[in-house]
């Protein structure tokens, strides 16, 4: 009776797993951008999507034949102008960035080509290192 007992525990205390976590960091492919970069960045979308939304309103309002029209065509005009600089002030603010703090490159084919041949070197001087080693310590050779 009490082997029945145990067994019957043993099934029932099987192991449990551990809890995974609520938030789970993983990594990204690209790094974040700089702050500088990511606020004028902001400051672009906000702008891009004042001057679609002025863009639509005087659309609408010239098919409705509403008074709006012209104002909204003014202030799309307007917000196209401060989006195209507000783009342009993106990308010289991440050129600045990047000559500041230095650039984060990635490996060009000829980087990728200059290191396969001195690895192809490496691994040709350590053959004949290791060539040179196995006939020295054959037998019936004589070493020095």
């Amino acid at each position: 009776m009490d082997d029945l007992v145990e067994d019957a525990l043993d099934h029932d205390t099987r192991p449990r797993r551990a809890r995974r976590p609520l938030w789970v960091e993983e990594p990204v492919g690209r790094p974040r951008l700089p702050d500088p970069v990511r606020e004028a960045a902001v400051r672009a979308w906000l702008s891009v999507s004042l001057a679609l939304i002025a863009s639509v309103i005087a659309a609408l309002g010239t098919v409705g034949g509403s008074w709006l029209a012209a104002p909204a065509l003014f202030l799309a005009i307007t917000f196209t102008v401060l989006s195209t600089w507000a783009v342009l002030d993106v990308w010289i603010t991440r050129q600045v960035w990047n000559q500041r703090n230095g650039v984060v490159s990635s490996p060009s084919s000829a980087a990728r080509r200059l290191r396969r041949e001195l690895r192809r070197e490496r691994r040709q001087a350590r053959s004949e290192a290791r060539e040179a080693d196995r006939r020295r310590h054959l037998p019936g050779t004589r070493t020095a």
